[in-house]
């Protein structure tokens, strides 16, 4: 954000807090009917629509012509984290049924790489459904099979009013074992139909490789080996991040002011060579996904932390990069640098944070010069991100796709949007 022009970083920050207050959800609502919602996805992950949104322009295309429309030494960023069956059903002896969907692990550890290694015990951060069934002190027990072996569970409550659910469990198993042999695909709400066995499949990147996700980083969806040569060929790099994507991106806003909206923390994770090849291809930066944009955002703004000394703790409020003049900020490359120089004195081979950053039209990119992405639902917090990286141009890419019978939501159609400066 520029200074203002008195120069005060005071008077900066009182002109930011009175434009974001000024920010509607009504003026992100669009109209999506019920039909436009892609409840399947296509037989062929590449057959999908792209539509293109470049210098105010637009194009209609297949995502197989994705590379074609990439510059050449473009550095393609994924989110390689896969989706666990996160959500499981415990039933009562009064037949009730509990279901209880893992959201984020609290103990032994917060690292979800980790915790998905812990055996016997275990807490979780969980959702719950048809709370009011399950009372403080009942204890929920079932038995599961792996690899032929029967294996008790027992769930209770760490925490009631926290929603924090203990697990614990005989054998030597760890709890990815659990998590597989328990639950199910979560998918997401606005798809309104039941998990069927083939979204275990359909609802992941072919490049997902770090469980711990509980909803798919859907703009990768589409990618398939036939894409990946093409890319290849064209000379499009590839790097690889991991967020873990919680249930919080599928919060809807309920307050007027956006700025109130509550921002679920995810984890990030971030290897050295992904940030040396950030370093050596800051202009042709193009996220694949939401997730990934707002992980390099992130990012930038830890190394800002670590440039201005603020702290070494890798953790980005939601409006955390708003109210700074241009005057105290290091460049993309500076920020970068800091980091580097942080891991490299802690003989870190990757670094570890968490992110609740929030991108809404005000915004200014650091890092990303476009982004792969699909169609998001009306009001929600990706459309606001949509519109800060598109301005007003939004509504009519949106409207455009809606007339030309795009496929919204997770298992619908892509675009590839470059930002408008």
């Amino acid at each position: 954000m520029k200074e203002g022009e008195n120069g005060s970083t005071e008077s900066l920050q009182s002109n930011w807090f009175k434009a974001a207050e000024s920010i509607r959800l009504e003026d992100y609502i669009y109209d999506l009917p019920d039909e436009k919602i892609a409840k399947y996805p296509l037989e062929q992950r590449d057959h999908s629509k792209l539509m293109i949104y470049k210098d105010g322009e637009i194009a209609h295309k297949q995502f197989s012509d994705l590379p074609e429309n990439l510059p050449a030494k473009t550095l393609l960023v994924f989110n390689d984290t896969k989706v666990i069956p996160a959500r499981a059903y415990f039933k009562k002896e009064t037949g009730a049924v509990i279901e209880v969907l893992l959201l984020h692990p609290e103990l032994p550890t917060r690292v979800i790489n980790d915790a998905m290694l812990v055996r016997h015990s275990c807490v979780w951060e969980c959702m719950i459904g048809n709370k009011k069934r399950w009372k403080l002190a009942d204890k929920l027990t079932t038995n599961i099979e792996i690899t032929g072996q029967q294996v008790s569970l027992s769930v209770n409550y760490e925490d009631y009013d926290q929603n924090l659910v203990r697990l614990t469990w005989d054998g030597d198993f760890v709890f990815l074992d659990i998590v597989k042999a328990l639950g199910e695909i979560p998918l997401p709400p606005y798809l309104n139909r039941d998990t069927e066995e083939r979204d275990s499949e359909t609802y992941q990147t072919v490049y997902a490789h770090h469980d711990g996700a509980v909803a798919a980083p859907t703009a990768g969806l589409h990618f398939t080996q036939n894409i990946f040569e093409k890319l290849e060929s064209k000379g499009v790099k590839r790097s690889f991040l991991t967020l873990h994507v919680g249930a919080g991106t599928f919060q809807p806003i309920k307050v007027t002011s956006v700025t109130e909206h509550r921002m679920h923390s995810e984890q990030v994770v971030f290897t050295k060579q992904l940030i040396n090849d950030l370093l050596e291809n800051l202009e042709t930066i193009v996220p694949v996904g939401t997730t990934s944009l707002r992980s390099l955002e992130s990012l930038y703004w830890f190394g800002v932390k670590l440039f201005r000394q603020e702290t070494t703790e890798f953790f980005i409020e939601k409006l955390y990069p708003y109210p700074f003049a241009e005057k105290d900020l290091p460049s993309a490359s500076e920020a970068l640098r800091s980091i580097l120089a942080f891991m490299e004195e802690r003989n870190m081979d990757h670094i570890f944070g968490e992110t609740e950053i929030f991108i809404f039209p005000g915004y200014e990119f650091r890092l990303c010069k476009g982004i792969v992405t699909n169609f998001h639902q009306p009001g929600s917090t990706l459309i606001l991100l949509v519109a800060a990286f598109t301005g007003q141009d939004w509504k009519r890419i949106y409207a455009e796709a809606l007339q030309k019978d795009y496929r919204f939501l997770s298992y619908g159609d892509s675009s590839l949007l470059w930002r408008k400066d």
